[in-house]
């Protein structure tokens, strides 16, 4: 069974530290413009939540890239090949979610590879927010917190 990476919105503090490792793991600076995590804040709910690829079953985009860039490696984990992308950001168009981005400053496409197995986010979030664990019912998870998001955001609407 692969490891998911999970999240417990209910314990993040917004503290963003979460988009500070990822970009000094990946850019080697402290520039949340470089992370593959973005924390949303949402005042009127009064919550923040790490937003970050989910590493979709069916990922979108693995199938729009024209040049096989985007691949999901022997672990389950989406990645770029960064020596075949040719930065036609398909893929960030297609992500639903808006969790594959382009960095101007580093010339890339950027998304989260769950640095290799050993996701600095987890390790260094103070709260306990963000979880990578072989949980067997990661699915049931994602989905009840969906539908928490939806109640939510719903009435938020209202």
């Amino acid at each position: 069974m692969s490891k998911q990476l999970m999240l417990k919105p209910e314990e993040c503090t917004g503290c963003r530290t979460c988009e500070l490792i990822c970009s000094y793991n990946k850019a080697k600076s402290f520039n949340p413009r470089n992370s593959s995590v973005s924390v949303m804040i949402y005042d009127e709910a009064a919550i923040a939540v790490p937003i970050m690829c989910l590493q979709c079953e069916e990922a979108c985009c693995v199938t729009v890239c024209p040049v096989q860039a985007m691949y999901r490696d022997e672990n389950g984990t989406v990645k770029c090949d960064t020596q075949k992308c040719i930065v036609c950001k398909m893929c960030v168009n297609a992500c639903p979610l808006g969790n594959v981005s382009f960095s101007a400053a580093m010339k890339k496409v950027v998304k989260c590879d769950l640095c290799d197995g050993d996701p600095a986010c987890v390790k260094y979030c103070p709260s306990g927010c963000l979880v990578y664990s072989d949980d067997g019912d990661a699915l049931g998870r994602k989905k009840a917190m969906a539908l928490a998001f939806k109640e939510v955001f719903g009435k938020e609407a209202s």
